[in-house]
């Protein structure tokens, strides 16, 4: 017969995880053990098998888990946006709202994820790229100027880029809120498209120009050896 699962199975994983992510983060995934997952937690190795079979295994539902949260959030928020820019602003918001007291799993998801076998971390791949997506669409439906465009990449990373590593320099209560975070990020990306656009217009123009330049002096110097040989 089966054994059926407690009450409080969910609540014990999430306290598992939770634990588990502080510590490979204080120690690194190496230098973390079962046993000492079990001792910090407050169960006996056995009980800790009862929920993962191995130390992979936690790993693995720790950066799914957080991505599952992360993904959830996002889409709540967008589905309530009223306009383009509100909903930027609003995932945005939604983001640095769910990585509270999430410091341990959000860098574990960036240091660690790579560990995992190669099937493991494809899962976990679409799942970011489900995420990268949903901020996609909103940085093209906010700015105009950079749309479906060769930019929405690069402007969609830079914007994970400062979402993501707030986490080493935000310190609660100083300083900007999360939310007001949210809303400088958000007016710099939208507040800085435009000259964006233009700037590397500018530069790949120049570059194509630079080209045109050097192979004209090229053709040129080879047509006057031609002449001279004649």
């Amino acid at each position: 017969m089966a054994r059926t699962r407690a009450q409080d199975y969910d609540t014990k994983r999430l306290a598992i995880l939770h634990r588990s992510a502080e510590l490979f983060a204080q120690y690194g995934y190496s230098g973390t053990s079962i046993t000492m997952i079990a001792d910090a937690v407050g169960v006996s190795k056995a009980l800790l098998y009862h929920y993962y079979s191995d130390k992979e295994a936690v790993l693995f539902d720790i950066i799914s888990t957080h991505l599952e949260e992360l993904i959830a959030v996002v889409e709540a928020a967008a589905a309530g946006a009223s306009d383009a820019e509100d909903r930027l602003y609003a995932i945005s918001a939604a983001l640095l709202e769910a990585y509270r007291n999430a410091d341990a799993e959000h860098q574990i998801q960036i240091a660690n994820l790579k560990l995992l076998p190669e099937e493991r971390q494809n899962v976990l791949r679409d799942m970011e790229r489900t995420l990268v997506v949903l901020f996609s669409d909103a940085i093209a439906a906010a700015v105009p100027e950079i749309g479906r465009g060769p930019l929405l990449k690069p402007v969609t990373m830079s914007l994970f880029g400062m979402l993501n590593w707030h986490y080493l320099w935000f310190r609660e209560g100083k300083g900007l809120t999360r939310a007001e975070y949210a809303r400088l990020v958000t007016a710099l990306i939208a507040g800085g498209a435009a000259q964006a656009v233009a700037a590397v217009g500018a530069e790949r123009e120049g570059a194509a120009k630079s080209a045109r330049r050097l192979a004209k002096q090229e053709s040129d110097a080879s047509k006057a050896k031609i002449s001279a040989k004649m």
